[in-house]
This record gives structure tokens, C-alpha cells and sequence, in this order.
């Protein structure tokens, strides 16, 4: 610990030295743009709620045009303090979002907005799949404004970890954009050495005529990623393989896994070419100067065809993909051993169509009262997965007979919120403001996967028997109210609290082991406080001291994805039988029992105003109860572990955060951002297993840190630098039985090591309505994983049209 505390300390003064002295040579008076326990520099907060209670970071569109090579709207986030994506490559919808305490995994834990639409999926609690990024292109965004924790009475228990929000605009005047993107990987690991290439179109035209207004935006994508997953051999063990019953291969790739065990890699999977298709409409009616009504449909397509590469092939120089349980391929020999594979790499198409409705009303004549309201609508309109079973020996697993075919139609959501502000003065300057309002949400899953009719083409075979299903649905109904107090002109108080009504309804599922489940109705009330005090001490220094509750109630997929029953093969006790048919090793996946998550967060702040900036630093954290952790539960049957989503009692988590933001830093021109943060996550209580008591977290790296530096030479050349770092994190929790982390090698395939990663982009406008840029992620080309392998160097080019 005095190692850790050592290295920590060291690193935290370094920032400090480093930011002390812009601190000294930018400190001025900032004017109108100070505002009081906000950390947004510049004076455009439109996005951003009143009175906002807790640290906040924010870019604008032209600051990621200027850094950011990624062109999906998860991109934009690339540089924000202690905000990461999952983005394995271009397209990818399973970017999960994480947030100082919280890992990619976490996706009910934070909240994603786009113009007052929910974007995040509280279906699941897991980066697959992750906030709906591609309903949102990333030409159309104006800012993002990040919100740390639960301390706004506003937003509901899944802002726990923090709330982003995106928000575009509707034109004022005729305007029209369009631009072209083209971008290529190079990507070598294991048996692959390949270049991975794709492109995308984004166009959008707009205009205002009289009390209307209009907005059509379109964005195409097209990219064939690198292999995500790879297949293992497994040892045979006892005798060689007889005469007839192997056949020798050359190509395996030999590295070593998490565990330090040496592994035999055979074939790389899931190399996706996805083709996204997005079109977003927005129409607007002014009734008056201070009241607009805005209509928005959004319509996402996307198609995924994940392919396999074998590595190993036979003396003939044919590709070998698995092995089967008689005959030559039994097994296969490299160098000299024998090995089976008997998970054949499978090859899957998915075809989705997803809408969105969204409708808001907004009223605000800055007067005593105004008003909000804003309803959302996502569905899954289609959305099916084909997958194949794989094929042995030199059959290609797109040559198979049989596979499954899932149907996820009508899984979706919706949402509405009715918000007022009362200013008991009259005016936006009123003493208090005082926010209330009334929320309600509906999540609706449907899975459906049916095993294909075996004897015809897996891309073509009808659904056969139902192998498994889901069904389930969550409620939950909110009123808040805040009052945001400002006592004197440098002191503002703002207290609330959020009562939550949550219902699980309609659960069931069905698979072939177990047959039809159903699951009581459940119901479970929760109220949340919230307080901030702020005290701006002088023209150079604020303080704001910030607590919050945030109550996370379980996901449908958390009660209700269908439970598996596995062959075990050890013999039951009656009692055992009783409870689950034998062989009764059983891997629950659902847990339709679960008790609502609760944080008690709370925050202190410490901002330095600067003359072209600001420098912040929190200490924050938080002590959870009954956390939702997926782990292994010792006390339902003795002897034997259920694997499952479960209530873990106490975790307790805390932090320090530093960030600065300056323009025109020593030079003209020259801006700078930068951020490090440093989280402590444990596990404090755990009555199922209490043998992680004192352990850590998964997926929280104990160190995040980015820098950017953009140099603007001229009004028509601009030149950016990045960096993007984390420590490693655990992929799975502690093994009390070994005495240690199953994952001492985590920079491999199936870890999670650390990263350190520069990013460069030159933008250039060639005219006044034209532009173009150059841009490299990952400069050094280095390997990094996050369970599957992130990109490797990537170059981007791009040409922009703006009217």
C-alpha cells in the first residue's frame, strides 16, 4: 500500500506542479462566464439544466472536428475527464460507457440524452449492447455536456455514475453539410496480418421558414473490422491419437493466456462488416418567441456479417476449422501434439431496423414559471441473428446445415417527462428556483432463439424447435423537486429529492432444459435525497461540497434472460434433485429476486478560474448497498456455486479528479486540456461470498489520464495531439481458493490491460464552405485489450462541405 500511496502521490503533485503555473499566468476575473458550481467554461450552456449541482465538463462541435478521428457520437467523448468508450473498431454497437467508478459493463449505471431522448439501453447492464450511439451522428452534435454523479434530483437512480448530454440544434436559415470519410487499419495479431478498410457518408440539410423549421440528417457507414475473438486448441490428454484419427496442420499461433498458461491460438472470429444506414427527421413549431414544439424520427439499419480466419490448414493447404468426434480430423497434430477443437468458429448475419419517436414541448418566457415535457418511443422494429453451428475439419462454417436464428422485434422502451420551474420572483433571476416534475419509464424485452431446420443452408433454413426465450417487463414512475437556493451572491444552495416507484412485471423465460418459467410481479418504492452547497470564495476560487442517492433498480435482462441448466455429470443429493434435475450443475444467467442497488455519492469540489480556462479538482465516492455484481453465491446449495447477477452488500469506492482546461496557453492559438483521475473500489460486505471482502472491483482501472493540445495556426489550419491512458482492471473478481486474480496477464486476448495511446489530427480549410483533414489513432500501433483487442493504428482522411 505504501508502494501504491508512493506512486499516487508523486503522480498527483506532478499534475499539480504542471497546471500550477498556468494557474499563476491565466488567473483574471472571467465576467459574465463564471457561473457558480459550474464547470463549464464557455457561456453557452443551453444543454445543460439550471442549477446543475455537481462537476460538469462539456466540447463543442468545433473542438471535436478539431481532435477527433472516430466518427461515430461516442467519438466525441474521447478526451472528456474519466469518461471511456468500449469502441473495439468503427461501428461498433457495443460500446459500452464508462465513467470514473464505473466500468464498460455498466451501462445501466449511466445515462445517455440526445435532445432529451434516451439513448441508453436499461435493458441490460452490460456493454452488449451499449448506449444507442448511431442514433445520433456525430456531424449533427453541438456539444456534449457531461454531468458526474447522482447529485441532481433531475435524473433518475442510473445517473449513479454520471448523465450525458448530447444536443444538436434546429437551423435558423437555409444551411446544408456533407462529408466523406475513408479510414484503413492495419492489424496484426496472432495469425492475422491484414489492412481493414472502410468509409462513411454523412449529409444533412435544414432551413426555417416562417414559425417552421426543419432538419433531415443521413449517415451511411461501411467498415469490415479486424477479428474480435479467436478460437483455442485443447490438449489431448493420455495416448497420441491413433493412425486415421488426426490429421497434422501447420499455422497455430502459441502466446500466453490470462492466466499465464501457455494457449494454442487456431483461427481468428467475428471479423464484422457492418453497413449502418441512419436518418434522422426533426421538425419544429414556434407558437410564440419563448414556446416551440419539436417532432423527431430517427430510423437506424444496420446489417453484420461476422466471418471467420482459420490459421491452421492441412498438407494440401486447406483451411482446417474444427475437429469432430470420429474419422481423421479427431484431432489435429501441431508440432507433434495432438488437440481437438470442438467449438467450431461460427459465421452470423444480423439484419436491425430501430426506431425512434421522440416529442417535447418547451415554454420558457423567462417569467415565474416555465415549462417541459419530452416523450420518447424505441423500438426494435426488427432484429434477427442467424448464426451457423460451424462445420469440422476443411468445411467452411458458412457451408453449414444447421445454427439457430434469434428475433429480438418489440424489445424496446419509452419514456416521458413533465418538468416545470417555478421563480417564486418572477424572473430567471429569482432567489430560489424551484424545479419539479413527474417521470415515467417502461423497458420491454422479447428474445426469441429457435434452433434452424437442419439439412439446408443456416442462411436459409426456417426456425425449427424454440430453444430459448425471454420475456419480462420494468416500470418505474418518479416525482422530484430541487430548489436551488441562492442565499447570497456567493453562496447557493440546492436541495432535493427523487421518490422512485419501480414494478417487474410479466417475467418468464423458457429454455429446453428447464421448460416455462414465470416469475411473480414484484414492486419496490425508493426515495433520494439530494443536497449541494457552493460557496464562490473570490474572483479566483469556487468550492461546492455535493451528496446524492442514486437507487439502480435491476435491469429485465438481470431478472428475466432465461436461465441455463448445463450437464455437470455429479451425482445429486435428493435434496439437490429436488431443487434442480440432475446432473444439477447449474449456470443461472437470471436472478428474478433482486433488490434494487443503492449509492450514497458525494462529492467536494475545488475550481481555479483562469483567464482563458479553468482548473478543477474532486475528491468523490461513494458506499453501495446491495450492488448488482455478477459472482458466484456459496450459500444456496452446499458444496456447489450458482453463478449469477446477485445483491453484493457493501462496496465502497472513492477517488480524486483533476482537470484543466486554457486557450491560448504561452502562444496564440494553443488550447490544452488535460485530466487525471485515481479510483479506489472494494468490496466490503459480501454474505454470499465472503471471501472477496477486501477485493477488488472488475473493470475499474485504479488510473485514468488524457491530454489534448490543439494549435490553431491560422483560421484555416489546426493541429491536435492526443492522449488517452488506463491502467489495467480486473476481468473477473478475486479466487479466494487460489489467493489471487485469475488474470495476471492481462495484456492478452481474454484481459484487460493498461493503455497508453496518442491520437494527431490536421484539419486545413481549403475554402471558405470546404475542408479537409488527416487524422492517426493510435500513432504507435500498439496492442491493447479490452477482453476482445482494441484497433490498432489507424489513418483517417476526410473532405467537409459546409453551406
Amino acid at each position: 500500500m505504501g508502494h501504491r500511496n508512493f506512486r499516487f502521490n508523486a503522480l498527483f503533485l506532478a499534475v499539480v506542479a504542471a497546471f500550477a503555473p498556468a494557474s499563476a499566468a491565466f488567473a483574471a476575473d472571467q465576467g459574465e462566464d463564471k457561473q457558480l458550481g459550474e464547470m463549464v467554461i464557455k457561456s453557452d450552456k443551453s444543454a445543460l439544466p439550471a442549477n446543475v449541482p455537481a462537476s460538469t465538463e462539456s466540447v463543442t462541435a468545433k473542438q471535436i472536428a478539431e481532435s477527433v478521428n472516430s466518427v461515430s457520437s461516442a467519438g466525441a467523448l474521447l478526451y472528456v475527464p474519466s469518461v471511456h468508450v468500449r469502441e473495439r473498431f468503427i461501428g461498433d454497437v457495443n460500446g459500452g460507457l464508462a465513467m470514473r467508478m464505473y466500468g464498460v459493463n455498466s451501462s445501466a449505471q449511466t445515462i445517455v440524452y440526445a435532445d432529451g431522448l434516451l439513448l441508453s439501453n436499461f435493458l441490460t447492464n452490460s456493454c452488449c449492447p451499449g448506449p444507442r450511439w448511431g442514433m445520433v451522428p456525430q456531424h449533427s452534435i453541438d456539444r456534449v455536456d457531461v454531468i458526474y454523479g447522482p447529485f441532481s434530483a433531475l435524473y433518475p437512480g442510473n445517473s449513479v455514475g454520471g448523465v450525458v448530454l448530447m444536443s444538436t440544434h434546429m437551423p435558423n436559415k437555409l444551411e446544408a453539410h456533407a462529408q466523406v470519410d475513408v479510414f484503413s487499419e492495419n492489424f496484426k495479431l496472432y495469425g492475422t496480418d491484414d489492412s481493414f478498410t472502410g468509409s462513411h457518408l454523412a449529409a444533412s440539410v435544414g432551413n426555417k421558414v416562417g414559425d417552421w423549421s426543419f432538419l433531415l440528417t443521413a449517415d451511411h457507414l461501411d467498415n469490415h473490422s479486424h477479428p474480435t475473438d479467436f478460437t483455442t486448441a485443447a490438449a489431448k490428454s493420455g495416448a497420441a491419437a491413433a493412425a486415421g484419427q488426426y490429421t497434422t496442420v501447420t499455422g497455430a499461433v502459441y502466446d500466453l493466456d490470462t492466466a499465464n498458461k501457455q494457449r494454442v491460438i487456431v483461427a481468428g472470429t467475428s471479423l464484422d462488416h457492418t453497413v449502418k444506414d441512419d436518418v434522422t427527421v426533426k421538425v419544429a413549431y414556434d407558437f410564440s418567441p419563448s414556446t416551440r414544439a419539436t417532432y423527431t424520427f430517427n430510423v437506424w439499419q444496420n446489417t453484420s456479417d461476422k466471418m471467420i480466419e482459420s490459421y491452421i490448414k492441412d498438407a494440401a493447404g486447406n483451411p482446417v476449422y474444427a475437429t469432430s468426434a470420429a474419422g481423421p480430423y479427431s484431432f489435429v497434430r501441431i508440432d507433434g501434439k495432438d488437440y481437438t477443437i470442438r467449438t467450431a468458429p461460427s459465421v452470423s448475419n444480423t439484419e436491425s431496423e430501430y426506431h425512434m419517436h421522440g416529442l417535447s414541448l418547451k415554454s420558457d418566457n423567462g417569467g415565474a414559471w416555465a415549462w417541459d415535457m419530452v416523450a420518447s418511443y424505441f423500438n426494435q422494429n426488427k432484429d434477427i441473428l442467424r448464426a451457423s453451428s460451424g462445420n469440422t475439419g476443411t468445411t467452411p462454417s458458412t457451408a453449414a446445415t444447421s445454427g439457430s436464428i434469434t428475433y429480438g422485434d418489440g424489445t424496446g422502451w419509452y419514456n416521458v417527462d413533465l418538468r416545470g420551474i417555478w421563480r417564486p420572483d418572477g424572473n430567471v433571476s429569482s432567489a430560489h428556483q424551484v424545479s419539479f416534475g413527474f417521470h415515467t419509464d417502461t423497458y420491454t424485452t422479447k428474445s426469441d432463439k429457435f434452433d434452424l431446420v437442419s439439412g439446408s443452408n443456416w442462411q436459409s433454413s426456417n426456425a425449427g424447435a424454440l430453444n430459448t426465450n425471454s420475456r419480462g417487463e420494468t416500470t418505474t414512475s418518479a416525482l422530484y423537486v430541487q430548489d436551488a437556493w441562492q442565499i447570497t451572491p456567493q453562496w447557493k444552495l440546492v436541495v432535493g429529492g427523487r421518490e422512485e416507484h419501480w414494478e417487474a412485471t410479466d417475467g418468464s423465460n423458457y429454455s429446453i432444459s428447464t421448460g416455462a418459467v414465470r416469475y411473480a410481479d414484484r414492486s419496490v418504492r425508493a426515495f433520494s435525497p439530494k443536497a449541494s452547497l457552493s460557496w464562490l470564495v473570490n474572483d479566483n476560487w469556487a468550492l461546492r461540497g455535493s451528496y446524492g442517492r442514486g437507487t439502480r433498480f435491476p435491469t429485465v435482462n438481470e431478472l428475466f434472460k432465461s436461465a441455463a441448466i448445463t450437464s455437470g455429470g455429479t451425482a445429486a443429493t435428493p435434496a439437490q434433485i429436488a431443487l434442480f434435475p440432475a446432473p444439477y450443475n447449474v449456470a443461472f444467467t437470471n436472478n428474478p429476486n433482486l433488490k434494487p442497488e443503492s449509492a450514497d455519492s458525494w462529492e467536494f469540489t475545488v475550481e481555479r478560474f483562469l483567464a482563458n480556462g479553468l482548473w478543477r479538482t474532486s475528491l468523490f465516492g461513494e458506499e453501495k448497498r446491495n450492488a448488482l455484481i455478477s459472482q458466484n453465491d456459496l450459500t444456496t446449495i452446499p458444496g456447489f456455486s450458482i453463478n449469477s447477477v446477485q445483491n453484493v452488500d457493501k462496496v465502497r469506492s472513492y477517488g480524486l479528479e483533476t482537470s484543466v482546461q486554457a486557450n491560448d496557453v504561452m502562444v496564440r492559438g494553443l488550447d490544452l486540456m488535460g485530466s487525471v483521475a485515481y479510483i479506489h473500489s472494494r468490496i466490503v460486505e459480501n454474505a454470499s461470498n465472503p471471501g472477496l471482502e477486501g477485493t477488488e472491483q472488475t473493470l475499474i482501472p485504479a488510473w485514468r489520464a488524457s491530454a489534448l493540445a490543439v494549435y490553431h495556426q491560422s483560421d484555416a489550419l489546426s493541429y491536435s495531439l492526443g492522449w488517452r491512458y488506463s491502467a489495467r482492471q480486473h476481468a473477473a473478481l478475486y479466487v479466494p481458493a487460489s489467493g489471487q486474480y485469475p488474470d495476471p496477464n492481462a495484456d492478452t486476448y481474454l484481459g484487460r490491460g493498461s493503455f497508453s495511446v496518442f491520437d494527431a489530427k490536421v484539419v486545413y480549410r481549403i475554402a471558405k464552405q470546404w475542408s479537409a483533414s488527416l487524422g492517426v489513432d493510435n500513432i504507435g500501433n500498439s496492442r491493447n485489450f479490452t477482453y476482445y483487442p482494441y484497433a490498432q493504428r489507424t489513418i483517417f482522411a476526410g473532405v467537409k462541405f459546409d453551406l
